[in-house]
């Protein structure tokens, strides 16, 4: 913390490398923390999870440091064909969430386009030996041989983490899935693609049900497609999902068992004088996330994150514009298809900072606040050890939109 109070941010880690010449399974696609910050999960196109564990000396030092080793690796999809439609099934992994700790072990959901996992992840540093029907090297002894009676004991042995799928959730879905989301009751969860929302129980694999289906019985007629959905925190009743023509709808489970009729729906009415060929596209939210608190929740859009109050559903409470020097030169992003890129959006802790990403390495932090704002850059020339990150300001005449990186992407 500056003495003028802002938040300074430092370098800590590079996971993975800085080269150039990465292969395309390398790449991440998704990353996602535990509950408590001790974890942090990686999926990448290879279709692998990569866990990372937080070293405690980084954690109890001061100031603190956020340093992580690696803790596990597993393969979490293979590619796949659907010999019924000839299509071929990325292995790349989608999302990734943590369910709440409940005993030694850590469970996760991972996801692909069609089939989601769920994995437990558990450390064994002891060993059993002295069977009774068993030696030492695993073979099977003689019974008759048996003169004695031996009770096996534990015996330490060096730390082996395991990763081993318990559940499998496959065939519920004809299109490809964009969000999962664990409910506040931990027992079930959402998945979500572009035209349906199903909702699993943990410890059923072959069933779903079908909460929200906007496929329209003509698709000449589809004018919207879902593009994330997210549980609500505390209420179990209660989830969201946002939609390419910039809406979010709020569904309460209570009311109907499916829920095409929503409760809410939170919507900017449009600025007439800004209206343009690509109104509709840069309106279109790739992100939604409730707050810690419940209270809120942030949609992010091409140009720009927006706070929404639950109680207010006319239009949104606060609007902070990411990167709207982009806006003059939207036909030039449309041509190259940048127009359609998807950019994630977080809360800090207590609700109070919102962070996303930009163009160029660029991330963004608004502090809610102050109403103050700033420009950082994740860059190999600052991957330096506790390198403190210096506000960065955009020239739009050096802007190049093709060089894209998207914050949890």
């Amino acid at each position: 913390m500056a003495g003028n109070g802002d938040i300074q941010w430092c370098f800590s880690q590079v996971k993975g490398t800085l080269d150039d010449d990465v292969s395309e399974a390398d790449i991440i696609s998704c990353v996602e923390f535990n509950h408590d910050g001790d974890l942090l999960a990686t999926g990448d196109k290879g279709g692998r999870v990569v866990i990372f564990q937080r070293d405690p000396s980084s954690k109890n030092c001061h100031p603190r440091r956020g340093e992580y080793n690696v803790y596990s690796t597993f393969q979490s999809h293979e590619p796949e064909f659907d010999y019924l439609k000839s299509l071929e099934i990325e292995e790349k992994i989608n999302k990734i969430r943590w369910l709440k700790r409940k005993n030694p072990a850590h469970f996760l959901l991972s996801t692909n386009d069609k089939t989601i996992k769920l994995w437990k992840v558990s450390e064994r540093d002891k060993r059993a030996e002295g069977y009774n029907l068993r030696d030492e090297s695993g073979q099977i002894r003689d019974p008759t041989s048996l003169t004695a009676l031996r009770v096996p004991v534990l015996k330490p042995m060096e730390l082996m983490v395991e990763a081993s799928p318990r559940r499998i959730f496959a065939n519920a879905h004809t299109y490809h899935i964009n969000s999962i989301s664990i409910n506040s009751d931990q027992e079930t969860y959402l998945s979500a693609d572009d035209l349906r929302i199903n909702l699993w129980h943990m410890e059923v694999t072959d069933q779903s049900f079908n909460i929200v289906d906007i496929k329209p019985t003509n698709m000449e007629e589809l004018t919207e497609v879902i593009t994330a959905a997210e549980f609500h925190p505390h209420d179990c009743n209660v989830f969201v999902y946002s939609s390419s023509k910039g809406t979010i709808r709020l569904c309460d489970m209570r009311q109907a068992a499916l829920c095409d009729s929503h409760s809410k729906l939170f919507e900017e009415p449009e600025d007439p004088t800004n209206r343009s060929f690509f109104s509709e596209i840069i309106s279109s939210i790739s992100d939604v996330k409730f707050s810690n608190s419940g209270r809120y929740m942030i949609s992010r859009d091409y140009l720009s994150v927006k706070v929404w109050d639950l109680h207010m559903e006319t239009k949104p409470i606060e609007t902070y514009p990411v990167h709207e020097y982009l806006r003059p030169k939207l036909c030039s992003l449309y041509e190259n298809d940048c127009i359609f890129d998807k950019f994630e959006c977080c809360w800090s802790g207590n609700d109070s900072a919102i962070m996303t990403g930009s163009y160029n390495n660029f991330f963004r932090m608004f502090d809610r606040t102050s109403k103050r704002d700033v420009t950082l850059e994740a860059s190999r020339e600052t991957a330096k050890p506790r390198y403190l990150l210096k506000p960065r300001k955009v020239c739009t005449a050096e802007l190049r939109p093709c060089h894209r990186w998207m914050f949890g992407q």
